[in-house]
């Protein structure tokens, strides 16, 4: 083989190796021509997982030089006691995209032992800005006056907000021991008042909670850093669905537990409950 030849292959070659295998990258740069169904059959990734891994719009049409996320799969193994409720908040990550990239009905339960796959997401929070408290929802007055927000570990809490006007009928009782808790508060509200978003984020669960919280959103935002509301009479966000600071989520109700109309309010960070009182602001004097 001449000199010539030689080079040619070797340029060949240089070429091949300097090119990402489709099948196991992470992420892809749309070239001149390729659709979303080419990219999805060279990674080997189902088409509806790149779709909710990127937040991508119907027709689905890419733009040369646009960057994709290639979703590649974590498998979680559920444990005894866990939920898709819980799952979702472990991972940061909507349930609804976990039941569809594992093959499950979403509104089914989970069980001991089963194999989910979890998804890459290309946002796990949203990045939106605050918008004006809604006239019709403003903080509420509340006998536990809030501290400055503390920092854990993973950096400080998000500047929350009132998700409704009401009397805190319940306040946290951390977990010790065997002794009764209580993850979050409970505020009294007619029902089908508006609920609203404490601060900007991703809804990582929406629908029908374990059975004592009832009909359920769950946000997920900054530094792993989760808001959870319960007791719901409607949900008027959908899973995956990025909601601004103050944005509507759902209509307050008496489903769960609840003995009457009420939202239940948690706070966590890395899953663990804290104290909503702790990280909303004072209520206001009203003129």
């Amino acid at each position: 083989m001449g000199r010539v030849a030689i080079w040619l292959v070797a340029g060949i070659l240089l070429m091949a190796a300097a090119d990402p295998d489709p099948t196991t990258e992470t992420s892809h740069t749309v070239t001149s021509g390729e659709t979303l169904g080419g990219i999805a059959n060279r990674a080997e990734v189902p088409r509806v997982l790149i779709i909710e891994a990127n937040g991508l719009k119907a027709p689905y049409a890419l733009r040369t030089g646009q960057k994709l996320v290639i979703p590649r799969r974590r498998i979680h193994t559920v444990k005894d006691g866990e939920t898709g409720f819980g799952i979702a908040m472990d991972y940061g990550v909507p349930w609804s995209a976990i039941a569809t990239a594992s093959g499950i009905d979403p509104k089914g339960p989970v069980k001991t032992g089963q194999k989910l796959t979890v998804p890459t997401m290309a946002k796990a929070i949203a990045v939106a800005g605050p918008t004006e408290p809604a006239s019709d929802a403003p903080p509420p007055t509340a006998s536990s006056a809030a501290s400055e927000p503390a920092v854990l570990k993973n950096g400080p809490a998000p500047a929350f907000r009132w998700p409704i006007e009401g009397k805190v009928r319940r306040g946290f009782i951390a977990k010790v021991g065997d002794k009764a808790w209580h993850d979050g508060i409970d505020i009294l509200a007619d029902k089908g008042i508006a609920i609203r978003a404490a601060a900007a984020g991703k809804v990582i669960f929406a629908g029908d909670g374990p059975k004592e919280y009832g009909k359920t959103v769950i946000l997920f935002h900054s530094g792993r850093w989760t808001t959870t509301y319960s007791y719901l009479d409607q949900i008027t966000v959908k899973d995956g669905e990025d909601v601004r600071a103050g944005e509507r989520i759902g209509l307050n109700g008496q489903t769960g537990l609840a003995s009457q109309p009420q939202l239940h309010f948690e706070v966590r960070n890395d899953r663990v409950p804290l104290d909503p009182a702790k990280y909303l602001p004072r209520s206001p004097t009203r003129k």
